[in-house]
């Protein structure tokens, strides 16, 4: 399945994305406002926002909000998420074609495991466009990381994964905690961007095999599997984690929090880097 379809299938998910899907650690809301410096009087945009997962931590601090969404379903739920937040609006449009009223310019832009799926080629002009000058651009993305002595059940389901013809977790490399790819010297090499920031959160969660489940109904990969395939990996699931002591697996996160600050209108394009330039911390 192309890209272009994989970004817009979440939208199949709307219904399980909120409950399914892991909380960011309050941490990384507490580096966010830290670094950019908002407030309740700043103008945050959101991009990719599903179901209000990232959001609803702001709003409920009283920051002024508006999220576009591209999947109809995935903003509706969001609409119902946040009707008690009468300071965030949600819009359903690609971000990168969004129509912005003259008069819009935020204080920052964020994407909570979304800015991915934006065209590479456009999102950080986009971003750049609807910034104050001074204004912040911050990303960060949860994913899978393997801790050290963490849980061998994602070693043993790679078999189920290849048996089915398809990528499971750490087909391709297993990241430790602390260890996650940034996109620091990208974000300098847009040309539009200085001062870049980055850190890392780590954390873990236990699922049971249902919970489990219900979370990776929540990701491209899975949703656009073949239904004989899924069914075959969801009865290995129930199965194996059914057979466990516990009855539940645990699973690593981390997500690298990028955060940069829009160049001024006056100041020349940065050239790109010779090597990564931001600031890495935990």
């Amino acid at each position: 399945m192309a890209h272009a379809e994989l970004r817009q299938i979440f939208d199949l998910a709307a219904g399980r994305y909120q409950a399914a899907r892991p909380e960011y650690p309050s941490a990384l809301y507490e580096r966010l406002i830290e670094l950019t410096g908002v407030t309740t009087e700043s103008r945050l945009l959101e991009v990719g926002c599903a179901t209000g997962k990232a959001t609803l931590p702001l709003a409920r601090n009283g920051f002024r909000i508006t999220a576009v969404e591209l999947g109809p379903e995935l903003a509706a739920v969001a609409r119902v998420n946040l009707a008690s937040y009468p300071l965030v609006t949600i819009e359903q449009g690609a971000f990168e074609s969004w129509s912005t009223p003259e008069e819009a310019v935020y204080d920052l832009v964020f994407a909570a495991t979304a800015w991915h799926w934006l065209d590479p080629t456009v999102r950080y002009r986009r971003a750049y466009d609807v910034l104050r000058p001074g204004g912040h651009l911050a990303f960060w993305a949860a994913t899978h990381v393997f801790p050290e002595g963490g849980d061998p059940f994602f070693a043993e389901i790679q078999e189920v994964y290849h048996a089915i013809g398809a990528s499971g977790p750490g087909d391709d490399v297993r990241p430790r905690p602390g260890e996650l790819p940034d996109q620091g010297a990208e974000m300098l090499a847009s040309g539009r961007f200085t001062d870049v920031r980055v850190h890392e959160f780590d954390w873990e969660l236990d699922y049971t095999a249902e919970q489990y489940i219900a979370l990776l109904d929540t990701f491209s990969g899975h949703l656009a599997m073949p239904d004989a395939a899924r069914d075959r990996l969801y009865g290995e699931i129930r199965r194996r984690v059914g057979a466990r002591p516990t009855g539940t697996v645990r699973r690593g996160w981390g997500a690298v929090l990028h955060v940069a600050t829009r160049l001024d209108d006056d100041q020349p394009p940065q050239p790109e880097p010779d090597r990564p330039m931001g600031h890495r911390a935990r």
